[in-house]
């Protein structure tokens, strides 16, 4: 069987759809990890030891468990818990971006809290002196500095959760990695398309990579300005 490149050139506004999906999804599920990881990273952080603990257990689940093993509980498990007959239209859609942005919220909270712990205490102490509250000097002091301090370890978080996407096609996910194992399936071309999907990964993920670089050189001109 011999190779068919233009099985690829054919094919090429299908991938660009599947790469596209691939890139909402992942967006939305770093959305959703930003929220719980800021969350997390701040009960983390708490004096309270039932707080504490809690996000403790959440971080360790879902850091020191398989991704695809995330994606079957979610998928599986809330029809189950919340004993639907049967599914909503898309519902896998849906499911995927939660399993995601569960799992990616583990992270992006020990970015966070890695970020808040490498501000000097200084800082808390002269906008406690300012008369702020605490929470105040959390918001408008130590948050807005460790977030410049976590631009790196956030676009390598995006760029990790880019390429475990892929592992969204065992749920029918038409994300790229499911379009081009559908397009080998019609064509038998494995070599050409899966290479051209590899292509794809490393385009997105080397923007990726460039905008981050980017944006941490604009906010280190801030701070020099």
């Amino acid at each position: 069987m011999g190779m068919n490149w233009h099985v690829v050139v054919d094919n090429m506004p299908i991938l660009a759809k599947g790469a596209l999906l691939t890139l909402e999804l992942t967006a939305g599920a770093v959305a959703i990890g930003v929220i719980i990881g800021l969350f997390m990273a701040l009960a983390r952080l708490s004096k309270r030891k039932v707080v504490r603990a809690g996000a403790i257990a959440y971080i360790d689940f879902f850091r020191g468990t398989p991704l695809l093993v995330q994606i079957f509980l979610v998928y599986f498990g809330i029809p189950m818990l919340l004993k639907w007959q049967t599914m909503p239209d898309n519902y896998q859609y849906t499911a995927g971006i939660l399993a995601m942005g569960l799992n990616s919220g583990a992270y992006i909270a020990e970015i966070f809290r890695a970020g808040i712990q490498s501000i000097d205490r200084g800082q808390t102490e002269a906008a406690r002196s300012l008369g702020m509250t605490q929470a105040q000097a959390l918001r408008y002091v130590i948050l807005p500095q460790a977030f410049k301090r976590t631009i790196p370890p956030l676009g390598n978080e995006f760029i990790a959760l880019l390429k475990d996407s892929s592992l969204l096609s065992i749920i029918a996910i038409q994300e790229l990695f499911y379009t081009g194992k559908i397009i080998v399936g019609r064509t038998y071309q494995p070599l050409p398309m899966y290479l051209t999907v590899a292509l794809y990964y490393l385009v997105m993920t080397q923007l990726i990579a460039q905008w981050v670089a980017y944006m941490e050189r604009r906010l280190g001109k801030n701070d020099l300005g």
